[in-house]
């Protein structure tokens, strides 16, 4: 797109407060960005210009693509949503288009139960299936462990936030969005001097809905933004999946709900959302020789107690694994010890372990 144009698309933006159906329609009416603005009045016109201004120079000098909804880079997906936005702003490696891409959302106050559901489905996800791409919010909770999922998989995961490319919200997730920029990037409808408002969380998570094949919720309380993306994804004729929770787990109730008034599909794992989109995937027998490769240094002892975890989808007590091992005590202690070591399990509150691989 020709950046004299490019300017007035952004200024049309700022003008109307990124309402994306606003701006496309008077864009529509008018034949181009530029005459709509012409042909606007308000004290705002002006201030829109000049926003629009720096925002080229900030695209310009940081090396900014942008994504126009008529551009055949344009994610597809998203075009076909009503309220898709004009204009998309991208930082990374992007590709908004090829392959199967999965949104994962879920509350920011998730449980370890929740991030490791989240981490096992990504990681499964990239064994099984090829040229997939993780898409979430970069949120707390699950949002961050669907992105540090992808990266640890070495796949593809793209970052939607609620503000410009200016900054990182929250900050401490800064490390997080740096890689991902290698393995993938960061998409956003906001220009840069954009404030991460309330409302700007809700809005982007159209796009997280919009760009996917597939939505998935892990966890989630009754109300929140995941719920939002949820419903979203049913308006837009998305597949949505869900984890299901017992009913006194707060974090689960949105996901009961979904599945209950039947516009989530309940999943226990990867193979439910890949045989319900009928996606073709990597034979089985090559992703148990990459398990079977993980046993290759260790003892029998730690074989044994590391392949009870992994069937053991909610962990178990030291006492349960002497028991089931006939072990003693400290036997299964120091393969415990070993195994978390090297990053096989995960420690829990209550003496409780789990499997990480």
């Amino acid at each position: 797109m020709a950046s004299e144009a490019l300017k007035y698309v952004i200024a049309l933006g700022c003008l109307h407060y990124q309402n994306a159906r606003k701006v496309r329609e008077l864009i529509e009416a008018a034949g181009s960005a530029e005459e709509a603005w012409l042909r606007a009045s308000g004290e705002r016109k002006k201030e829109s210009l000049a926003h629009a201004e720096r925002e080229m120079e900030f695209i310009a000098k940081h090396g900014i693509a942008t994504y126009y909804y008529t551009d055949n880079a344009y994610p597809y997906r998203l075009r076909e949503c009503p309220d898709a936005p004009v204009l998309l702003f991208g930082k990374g490696h992007l590709n908004l288009n090829e392959g199967k891409f999965v949104s994962i959302v879920g509350t920011r106050s998730a449980t370890e139960r929740g991030k490791e559901m989240t981490r096992q489905l990504v990681l499964d996800l990239a064994a099984r299936v090829a040229n997939v791409t993780i898409i979430s919010g970069l949120a707390y909770g699950i949002d961050v462990a669907a992105h540090r999922a992808a990266l640890e998989a070495g796949i593809p995961t793209i970052i939607v936030p609620a503000h410009g490319l200016d900054r990182v919200y929250p900050h401490v997730h800064r490390q997080v969005a740096i890689e991902a920029l290698a393995q993938g990037g960061i998409v956003t409808e906001y220009p840069s001097e954009t404030e991460p408002e309330k409302g700007n969380f809700l809005a982007r998570n159209r796009i997280v809905a919009g760009m996917a094949d597939a939505v998935v919720v892990t966890e989630s309380k009754l109300k929140g933004g995941a719920l939002v993306t949820a419903y979203l994804a049913c308006d837009y004729a998305r597949n949505l999946y869900a984890f299901a929770g017992r009913p006194n787990d707060i974090t689960s109730q949105g996901c009961n709900a979904l599945i209950r008034s039947n516009r989530a599909m309940l999943i226990d794992s990867a193979d439910d959302l890949i045989r319900d989109m009928q996606w073709e995937t990597v034979p089985k027998e090559n992703v148990q020789t990459e398990i079977e490769d993980l046993f290759v240094d260790m003892d029998s002892t730690e074989k044994q107690v590391l392949q009870l975890l992994r069937r053991a989808e909610d962990g178990m007590n030291v006492n349960e694994l002497v028991a089931e091992t006939g072990m003693d005590y400290a036997q299964v202690a120091a393969s415990l010890m070993v195994l978390e070591m090297n990053d096989f399990v995960k420690a829990l509150p209550g003496n409780m372990y789990r499997s990480k691989k």
